[in-house]
């Protein structure tokens, strides 16, 4: 049983909740997240997250050749990334997951499962 929390982070909706020209590169706007949240596996996101922390990021569509880095691992969704979350949830029932997104369905399944929801904002900029 791993005891590090972990944190599964819904790629494209977080990308997609700041209006900053993501639409023109998915993948390098992937990418930008992903390094964003590099740090959060040392740091965790205070005073909620203590760290050390796992953090994953599902990707889909165009980003999803995006490769994990130290610290973030990437999930590459072979379909909806919104049911490859529901699955990573479920597969680590025997720890504390923790999901971004600002999809009300996902926070609805996810939520179900016993995640902790949090919206796109929570995270450090």
């Amino acid at each position: 049983m791993d005891t590090h929390p972990l944190l599964i982070v819904d790629g494209a909706n977080v990308v997609g909740s700041r209006p900053d020209g993501w639409w023109h590169d998915r993948a390098g706007a992937a990418a930008r997240l992903r390094d964003r949240l590099v740090p959060v596996a040392d740091t965790g996101v205070p005073p909620e997250l203590p760290a050390p922390v796992e953090v994953v990021l599902v990707v889909e569509g165009a980003a999803r050749d995006v490769p994990g880095v130290a610290g973030v691992r990437t999930v590459a969704a072979p379909g909806s990334g919104d049911d490859t979350i529901v699955d990573l949830v479920r597969e680590s029932a025997d720890r504390r997951r923790l999901v971004v997104t600002a999809d009300r369905e996902l926070r609805g399944r996810v939520g179900e499962l016993g995640a902790e929801v949090y919206g796109p904002r929570w995270l450090p900029s």
